[in-house]
């Protein structure tokens, strides 16, 4: 399995980096731009991507690997 791929707001971009990684791996305009770009990378790396809120809070997340807690609720 490999890094989570955190979507986060930094100054007036939307980054993508790897989970531990002190290197931002790009940084886009949207969020929308940045969460399919972290997705991409999840589904190659069997992981997940963290979505983060404006605020930094965790606001969402997706898996791509095999989840051994798959989430009980359904996304609408």
């Amino acid at each position: 399995m490999g890094k989570n791929q955190h979507v986060v707001k930094k100054n007036d971009k939307w980054i993508v980096k790897g989970e531990g990684n002190d290197k931002i791996t790009k940084s886009f305009d949207t969020q929308k731009e940045a969460i399919e770009f972290a997705k991409q990378i999840a589904q190659n790396q069997e992981s997940e991507v963290v979505i983060h809120g404006k605020d930094g809070k965790i606001r969402d997340k997706d898996s791509y690997g095999n989840d051994p807690n798959p989430p009980k609720d359904k996304k609408l």
